[in-house]
């Protein structure tokens, strides 16, 4: 079979409407900035901006994943990557993630030590949509399934972090913040 790349850069190409959007936005609140803190405060500003997000993009646009005759390789930006033999892997799925009216999909292994991988460069939103998501997975699959006997191959249980969605953590999350807020506002300002 012929070795599979999937390349983050490749992917990383997001819906023309998004990028209009958000430059819109980065440009209205440029502006503010502006008016706000002055010239010297928005230089800091777009500076900061800068310093922060661009290690992060150019980490997340070299990273990939090959899947050959050797197991899945998979590198996050730095390095040669790390190549997961196929006796390792114990299942391929696509992991979906909803959150805010939106959904994301992603390809991760499941080791035999029980931990989980997602192969970068192989994804698909409504923010980097790819119409050949499917058929890129199943391309990944028939490759797992020539090269593993199927009485390696074991759907690993669900687990706790399975059920941990935006949703769920946001219902946790805001009520404990809300009581750690009063404690403090309580503590501080105590009533006479």
């Amino acid at each position: 079979m012929i070795e599979l790349n999937f390349r983050a850069m490749d992917r990383n190409r997001p819906a023309t409407l998004n990028v209009v959007l958000a430059f819109v936005v980065l440009v209205v609140e440029g502006f503010a900035a502006f008016v706000k803190l002055g010239a010297v405060g928005f230089f800091w500003l777009t500076g900061g901006s800068i310093a922060l997000l661009a290690p992060l993009l150019l980490l997340s646009s070299r990273s990939w994943s090959r899947v050959g005759a050797d197991g899945i390789t998979i590198c996050w930006g730095l390095g040669h990557g790390r190549t997961y033999p196929w006796h390792e892997i114990r299942w391929i799925d696509v992991r979906e993630t909803k959150g805010q009216g939106s959904s994301s999909y992603a390809v991760r292994i499941f080791l035999e030590g029980g931990r989980r991988r997602s192969l970068p460069g192989l994804y698909r939103s409504d923010m980097h949509p790819a119409p050949d998501f499917d058929e890129q997975f199943q391309r990944v699959v028939n490759w797992w399934e020539l090269s593993t006997d199927q009485t390696a191959r074991v759907r690993p249980p669900k687990q706790f972090r399975n059920r941990l969605t935006p949703t769920v953590i946001g219902l946790v999350v805001v009520p404990v913040a809300v009581v750690v807020v009063v404690v403090v506002a309580l503590v501080i300002h105590p009533h006479p």
